[in-house]
């Protein structure tokens, strides 16, 4: 008899293009397992599935090699963030602060 599987779908968008698949899985195979399988590793060259933060539906899974999947999950991988968010808000903050300033009349 055949092995039970799940349909999952796994996510990559990378700074020019993105990608979705849908594939089966084993039934118990984990979040990480499922990024494994999708092949997105091997097509986006960036991509480091062992060493990449994972999340399902925008959330962030905190153990990705031990939290299993469930049918219809669809497993986020996430690129390294180039800048803090936090800190470029506040340097767009300053800027426009610093020009509104420099606009007042005298």
């Amino acid at each position: 008899m055949a092995e039970p599987t799940i349909r999952i779908e796994v996510v990559y968008a990378a700074v020019d293009r993105q990608e979705l698949l849908a594939l089966d899985v084993p039934v118990g195979t984990t979040v990480r397992a499922g990024a494994t399988m999708s092949g997105l590793g091997e097509r986006f060259s960036e991509v480091d599935i062992e060493g990449c933060q994972l999340g399902i539906f925008g959330k962030v899974v905190d153990d990705p090699d031990r939290r299993e999947l469930a049918a219809g999950d669809r497993v986020e991988i996430y690129r390294p963030l180039l800048a803090d968010p936090k800190e470029v808000r506040r340097l767009r903050a300053l800027k426009a602060a610093s020009l509104r300033k420099a606009q007042k009349p005298i």
